[in-house]
């Protein structure tokens, strides 16, 4: 059995990410963008290490989920605030 440790914050943060990014509607989609979300979002969230088997790694996600859900997509939205306002995209990659 293989066993792995994961920060499902992480996990939970990119399930909702294009959804919130998309109702943004003057958000940049670029690649660069969204990870500057997705990291800015996880720095204001508490990181949920859990300790798992592969196959039962979804079912604690999806408990998990539901939880935290709120907290998420407002982290999410206010990284998109701070990214909208000074994107790195384009500069010196």
């Amino acid at each position: 059995m293989i066993v792995e440790v994961r920060n499902c914050m992480e996990d939970l943060v990119f399930e909702v990410l294009d959804e919130v990014i998309e109702r943004n509607k003057d958000m940049c989609k670029c690649p660069k963008c969204r990870a500057d979300i997705a990291a800015i979002a996880l720095n204001f969230l508490p990181s949920r290490y859990i300790a798992t088997a592969r196959g039962e790694m979804y079912s604690k996600i999806k408990t998990l989920e539901q939880q935290f859900a709120i907290d998420i997509i407002t982290a999410i939205t206010y990284a998109c605030q701070i990214v909208g306002k000074n994107p790195h995209h384009g500069q010196g990659e």
